[in-house]
């Protein structure tokens, strides 16, 4: 992996960059906070003409085939500007029907994605919000030629303005853990769902989603019936990877802001930013924000490349979920009161990565799952790399490797 971009790369970062600063100023972030979809139909349709909703895709569907990496970077701007378009939750359910879904499903779907016309979320948490096999209690029970799905989601993203949602729900009466795991395309305005939308910290559309006797035909199944937890796996993983672009990007945002406001506000005859307190807290900011960047892309190219990454994606996710908090936190400290005045900008970046840090996976999950790893639990992971000291040992955590107990690729 290389760390530094490409020309290509760049080239996405400054068009991404140049036209997000200009179609999304903080006026319409605030607009979006009180609108009942929660994103601008002009700006999704604005972004549809850059190919963003369809980087990733086939071109058989009009997409580009891009690697998952530029997608990264597109949503590190995103997260820049708290840009108010549902593309993380669009790409991480369509990028499961393009790596997962059968081709009937990839032409169904995915044509109307690229162009802008649908949007899409996904469906995993429940009551107990690990993002775990064993926390999926929704029942899909086989009836005539489909499924009838009964239970309830929570913190659904984007779902007043979804078109459809992938939904995770237990097939198989009577299992537990990852055995008896379905995923299904559901019609998100299907008879039998209603929903209601959370208050959150971000004051995004986050919503409890109930399913009661909603009908899904079979056709609409992504993968093996009761054994699609590896499918889910994968689609968590590329969500979590993203999702660290997203915070990285509104984490670099808000540092910059809080570096450039150091220089110029002045306390005792002279800028902040001459005091050393002040200099480590922004030393540490950029040093914090930098190792998520490079811990994100790290796990975005593995995915990428089909290796397995569920090591990186974990490291990525527990590292922003602390650093990329911390980093927001002592930017409000160095702006002082203002900071936390809702007149001033800078708290909309702190609220969603704060947000953010609490979705896809907490700290203490992520962190149990690189432990699962390091010490090979039976059964369940096995880690691809010699024990200390052995001959051929490796020390680097990009060099590790991890299978779950279906040993799938990433």
């Amino acid at each position: 992996m290389d760390v530094l971009l490409n020309d290509d790369e760049n080239l996405i970062v400054d068009s991404a960059r140049e036209f997000l600063t200009h179609e999304c100023p903080t006026k319409l972030v605030r607009e979006m906070e009180t609108d009942p979809l929660g994103y601008s139909k002009t700006l999704w349709a604005k972004v549809a003409e850059l190919g963003w909703q369809g980087m990733c895709l086939p071109e058989k569907v009009g997409g580009s085939a891009m690697s998952l990496v530029y997608l990264g970077l597109v949503l590190r701007e995103a997260g820049r500007t708290l840009a108010p378009i549902p593309l993380h939750s669009t790409a991480v359910a369509t990028l499961a029907i393009t790596k997962d879904g059968t081709p009937a499903q990839q032409e169904k779907y995915l044509p109307d994605v690229v162009v802008g016309k649908t949007v899409w979320t996904w469906a995993f948490t429940e009551k107990d919000p690990r993002f775990v096999p064993e926390a999926v209690q929704m029942s899909a029970r086989a009836e005539g030629d489909g499924f009838v799905l009964d239970g309830t989601k929570l913190f659904v993203d984007n779902f007043p303005a979804a078109d459809y949602c992938l939904v995770v729900a237990r097939s198989t009466p009577g299992s537990s853990g990852a055995q008896g795991l379905s995923l299904f395309i559901v019609d998100a305005k299907a008879a039998g769902i209603s929903h209601n939308v959370l208050i959150t910290l971000a004051k995004d559309k986050q919503c409890e989603v109930n399913f009661k006797g909603v009908k899904v035909p079979k056709a609409n199944v992504i993968g093996p019936v009761g054994d699609a937890w590896p499918i889910i796996e994968r689609m968590l993983d590329r969500g979590t990877a993203l999702l660290c672009a997203q915070m990285v990007g509104a984490a670099r945002k808000d540092i910059d802001m809080a570096i450039e406001y150091a220089k110029f506000r002045t306390a005792f005859g002279q800028p902040i930013g001459a005091f050393q307190s002040v200099q480590h807290m922004c030393a540490d900011m950029q040093m914090w924000v930098d190792g998520g960047e490079l811990l994100t892309f790290e796990a975005l190219w593995k995915l990428e490349q089909g290796l397995h990454a569920s090591v990186e994606v974990s490291q990525a996710k527990s590292f922003c979920n602390e650093k990329c908090e911390a980093a927001v936190r002592q930017s409000q400290s160095i702006h002082g009161g203002i900071g936390f005045m809702m007149e001033f900008d800078l708290q909309l970046w702190f609220r969603r990565v704060s947000a953010w840090s609490m979705r896809m996976g907490t700290s203490f999950e992520h962190r149990a799952r690189i432990a699962r790893a390091l010490i090979d639990v039976p059964g369940e992971v096995t880690l691809g790399r010699p024990l200390p000291g052995t001959p051929g040992a490796e020390t680097t955590p990009s060099t590790w490797t991890t299978r779950s107990a279906a040993a799938v690729p990433a």
